[in-house]
């Protein structure tokens, strides 16, 4: 099996959260690249200050590799409209796909209407624009029951505004970034997998943080993921454990 054509070798840390400094960062962030040049792992997802720069990059060297990137991260309380401009800048500056965190806050209080326009809203600029969607749920915020509803439903309002389009709009597991209690996995998990692709209609589903090992990256795919996002592609890819979740 090609691992490598179903990753998105990821680096968000800022470089407050890491210790490290902005050229650091963007050492960091270009040697990732590097990696995925040289494995031809299909997508890098990094944060949006350094999407213009990787976009030059890659261009300069010829590659195929995707540029991604996070609109509303990693709280996802961010405005429709800070959103959707978080996300146009993005486009202008060379991203080819956004991962947007969805308003998962507001979900839980009931708010449909909020999360529904900032779905259709964000996924028609991408769509517009020839990008890919994906809209991260954060299932470690969510019940078995709720990871089920809120797939649903952006299943079904893609389906119903952007039809024949649904193979580019994403349903996305995780930031790897929300905060659990007693050891709860905050990426990931086989069940929660299942559930969003029992859920998810005919839009595909991205599973991130917590793929650790290749043997697991290999169950995902065969589960029917399309995609999965980790901070240690390379690692996956040379049959090696890895170190991170995400």
């Amino acid at each position: 099996m090609d691992i490598a054509k179903y990753l998105d070798s990821t680096y968000l840390k800022t470089s407050s959260q890491s210790g490290l400094s902005e050229d650091e960062t963007l050492e960091t962030v270009i040697r990732l690249t590097d990696e995925a040049i040289e494995n031809k792992i299909f997508a890098v997802m990094i944060r949006p200050n350094w999407v213009r720069t990787i976009h030059q990059y890659l261009e300069d060297k010829n590659s195929d590799v995707k540029v991604g990137t996070v609109i509303g991260f990693h709280e996802g309380t961010y405005s429709v409209d800070e959103k959707w401009s978080e996300a146009q800048k993005a486009i202008e500056d060379g991203a080819d796909e956004l991962d947007f965190v969805i308003n998962y806050t507001e979900y839980l209080k009931g708010n449909l209407e909020l999360v529904k326009e900032e779905v259709l809203q964000c996924s028609k600029l991408c769509l517009d624009h020839g990008k890919i969607a994906k809209w991260i749920i954060e299932i470690a915020a969510l019940s078995d029951g709720q990871i089920a509803d809120i797939t649903k439903k952006i299943a079904v309002w893609i389906e119903e505004n952007f039809e024949g389009q649904e193979d580019k709009v994403f349903v996305k597991s995780s930031t790897g970034f929300f905060v659990t209690e007693n050891g709860k996995p905050n990426g990931a998990t086989v069940e929660g997998i299942k559930i969003m692709l029992e859920n998810a209609g005919k839009l595909p589903v991205k599973a991130a943080g917590g793929v650790r090992t290749p043997a697991e990256a290999k169950a995902m795919i065969e589960l029917g993921v399309q995609r999965i996002g980790t901070s240690s592609a390379l690692a996956l890819i040379q049959n090696l454990n890895a170190e991170e979740g995400y």
